[in-house]
């Protein structure tokens, strides 16, 4: 008798499937059972079939990240662990509280969120631009540009340690595998590379353009794209090799481009830029010349909402805020501040229900309700705020600035 038999591993999961053309029933189901069996091989060491490979995931097909980056949870959703309430077990049982650096004042004014009323003013050094949480999130670090210094703030207690020596520390960041902190040297004129802890230069990259000040990370973390506030210029780095790898001139005379923010099925990167008065938009794999999307007056901060649907624009030079649909890929909404103001830097609370932004150049901080658009309050400050962060928020590890979590 003769059997001819066609062997197909097919779909993601590798099934085996197989086409008779003759032969009885039962030699089929006796060569099916020894293709089987030769899916598993023995264990030489415990004699014991080992299992097959796991069947491949979504995930999977993400491309390799950065070496040592945590896996990303959800391919289409690089924000997937920054849900209402997802908190770290290592920032569970921190306050929650709003920090914000009062850049005239030297000082960092301390909001409890739930009573709107400031519990602390911490003396820092001179010109604090952003407050930075830590890639592990233990961590704030108060950058202190014009001090020439970064002032690290408990968050389980509210307390400052002693300021640390970085020369320019505009704005900060850390790499998706936590391996080093990347200070903004914005009137230096370098990317600077640090242990993310110590704050010991390792690397000093030079830059050409002026004004780096800030970034975000590709999805796969292998390369992070830097805006040039002062040349009106974007950079592309490599992570791994800490290298500019192109550069570009925004298409618009007297372009001052400002926050950064990947989109989260991380195909496309947004660009607030407060001269030209909206955000680009800009394919990072690609690195082709940008389109502008209109939003407001002074465009400036970018932030992403708790479901990962909405991004919240700050228009800082007319006191309003844009709101961008991901799925529609448009504008949906604009919410007016009461009486005006200069909403620029800030963060989404944990619950996902407020958006705390600094007044820039009203001493002021705005909390707004994230469905209505309503002014929850509006709390006097210090002298030019700027870079506010609210913590803690859900998250696995933070990628710098006022609080990227992934």
């Amino acid at each position: 008798m003769r059997i001819v038999i066609t062997v197909i591993r097919i779909g993601r999961h590798g099934a085996l499937r197989a086409r008779v053309h003759t032969g009885a029933a039962l030699a089929v189901l006796l060569l099916l059972s020894v293709v089987a069996a030769g899916c598993t091989a023995p264990d030489r060491q415990s004699g014991r079939e080992s299992a097959p490979p796991p069947p491949t995931t979504e995930a999977a097909a993400v491309p390799a990240g950065l070496p040592g980056m945590p896996p990303v949870l959800d391919p289409k959703d690089i924000y997937a662990a920054d849900r209402p309430g997802r908190l770290s077990p290592t920032v569970a049982g921190f306050p929650s509280r709003v920090y914000v650096p009062n850049t005239l004042s030297h000082t960092v004014t301390v909001i409890d969120p739930a009573t709107y009323k400031i519990v602390d003013t911490i003396p820092v050094g001179d010109h604090p631009q952003h407050v930075v949480p830590s890639w592990d999130l233990k961590t704030l670090w108060v950058n202190n540009n014009r001090g020439n210094s970064l002032t690290p703030i408990d968050p389980a207690t509210g307390k400052a340690g002693s300021p640390v020596d970085v020369h320019d520390p505009y704005n900060l960041y850390f790499t998706p595998n936590g391996r080093y902190a990347v200070v903004m040297a914005s009137l230096d004129r370098e990317l600077v590379f640090r242990d993310p802890h110590t704050m010991q230069a390792l690397k000093t990259t030079p830059v050409s353009c002026y004004g780096v000040n800030h970034a975000d990370f590709s999805a796969d973390g292998r390369y992070f794209i830097v805006s040039c506030e002062f040349s009106g210029e974007l950079l592309k780095v490599d992570t791994e090799r800490m290298e500019v790898t192109a550069q570009q001139k925004l298409p618009l005379s007297g372009a001052m481009p400002q926050d950064v923010k990947l989109s989260p099925d991380g195909r496309t990167f947004y660009i607030a830029d407060m001269k030209a008065h909206g955000v680009w938009v800009l394919d990072g794999d690609r690195f082709t010349a940008p389109n502008l999307l209109p939003t407001g007056k002074g465009a400036h901060g970018l932030y992403v909402s708790r479901d990962s649907r909405e991004m919240y624009i700050t228009n800082r030079g007319e006191g309003s805020i844009s709101v961008f649909d991901f799925a529609r890929d448009d504008l949906t909404k604009k919410w007016q501040l009461p009486g005006g103001g200069s909403p620029d830097m800030g963060g989404v609370s944990a619950d996902g229900k407020v958006l705390w932004l600094s007044g820039r150049y009203h001493s002021e901080v705005y909390a707004v309700d994230t469905t209505t658009g309503r002014q929850l309050a509006r709390i006097p400050v210090g002298d030019g705020p700027h870079g506010l962060a609210v913590y803690p928020q859900p998250g696995r590890y933070s990628l710098g600035h006022t609080g990227v979590f992934r």
